[in-house]
């Protein structure tokens, strides 16, 4: 576990990174909804790769995926805890709500914010959705694992997650990404290898499990729709290798964008690669494990695939970032990056708040 503070520079990188990993993913609705990640590598080398793309609005701006993350840092005001923490973040994602013109938010999400009420005694939570499986808490909640990083804090880690997912999804499949993707950024914040990542997940959800049952809320209807979550990573980390958290990860070979697109759909619940809550952190991990210290290699495989490469970009670029910083990164891809200015400012307050102020 980490026994001194990580850089403010690589929680600037986390932020800044994921909000590339968006954008980049998203193209402004054209790759997000693109099938073919082939395509989208060729429209790519037709801009000049990577380093010709100047990642700024109109053409290149953030998605729901980093609004709703930005708002996670409501999880921000010091010394705020338990329930009123919880009604502060549904505040927030309800006023984030109102900065989705052309960000193309999911049904879910539309549905789940309209059904909170903060402020109103457990105004905070919504009823369960069988068909709430979507990827819009995995792909919002990094910030809580750069916010309680550490192995002592898994519990929190454990409530935060769950409870700000199932906000907007309350269904196993889906809110259980939002505990993937947090608990991967504390892990990176960590410095854990790579290869042991998804075995601990596993041994995790037992724990999410206990919690949910113990918090009460809908419990028989959780119960039920939990199993294919786990089944689905324990399937995949079985494919790679895994299983046990020893490497080296199992790819298939050859392994290109094409092979990628059949590849991920097995991933998927529905066909659509990167949609739902156990399969945007599952590609985001296979990209992560393939690309080393390659923003390019990560940005292929993460961002440019079929399917929905915006959140699995969001997701990719926030680990990448904590373990790479912004070196061999082109400026153009994060520079002038919208809303740029509002991921360095809550980097540094998620920062301070995890680590104390005088950490730089």
């Amino acid at each position: 576990s980490p026994s001194r503070a990580p850089p403010r520079a690589a929680y600037r990188a986390a932020m800044v990174l994921s909000g590339a990993g968006d954008a980049l993913g998203y193209r402004n609705q054209r790759w997000e909804y693109c099938p073919s990640g082939p395509q989208i590598h060729a429209e790519l080398a037709q801009l000049g790769g990577l380093g010709g793309i100047q990642a700024v609005p109109p053409d290149w701006p953030v998605s729901d995926d980093t609004v709703l993350h930005l708002t996670d840092l409501s999880l921000c005001p010091p010394g705020l805890e338990g329930e009123p923490l919880l009604q502060e973040l549904a505040r927030g994602y309800v006023a984030a709500m109102g900065d989705m013109e052309g960000r193309k938010p999911g049904p879910t999400s539309i549905l789940g914010t309209s059904q909170l009420r903060p402020g109103e005694p457990a105004g905070y939570r919504i009823p369960f959705n069988p068909s709430a499986t979507g990827c819009g808490a995995a792909m919002r909640s990094m910030a809580i694992g750069l916010r309680y990083p550490r192995p002592t804090e898994l519990l929190t880690l454990i409530r935060l997650s769950v409870e700000s997912g199932r906000m907007t999804h309350h269904h196993p499949t889906g809110y259980l990404g939002a505990l993937a993707s947090a608990l991967f950024t504390a892990y990176a914040v960590q410095g854990l290898p790579l290869v042991q990542w998804g075995a601990g997940l596993l041994q995790t959800l037992p724990l999410a499990q206990t919690y949910v049952q113990d918090a009460g809320v809908d419990t028989q209807p959780n119960l039920d729709a939990w199993g294919y979550f786990p089944q689905k990573w324990a399937w995949y980390l079985a494919e790679r290798g895994l299983a046990k958290g020893h490497g080296p990860p199992r790819f298939p070979s050859p392994y290109g964008p094409a092979e990628r697109d059949g590849i991920y759909q097995t991933f998927s619940l529905e066909g659509w690669a990167g949609r739902s809550g156990h399969d945007a952190p599952m590609i985001a991990y296979d990209a992560l494990l393939g690309a080393g210290d390659r923003w390019d290699e990560l940005c292929s495989r993460a961002m440019f695939h079929g399917g929905d490469s915006d959140s699995t970009g969001v997701i990719a670029g926030c680990c990448w970032g904590l373990a790479h910083g912004l070196a061999g990164v082109p400026e153009g891809n994060h520079r002038h990056l919208e809303y740029r200015h509002r991921m360095e400012a809550a980097a540094d307050r998620i920062h301070a708040l995890a680590w104390g102020e005088s950490t730089l």
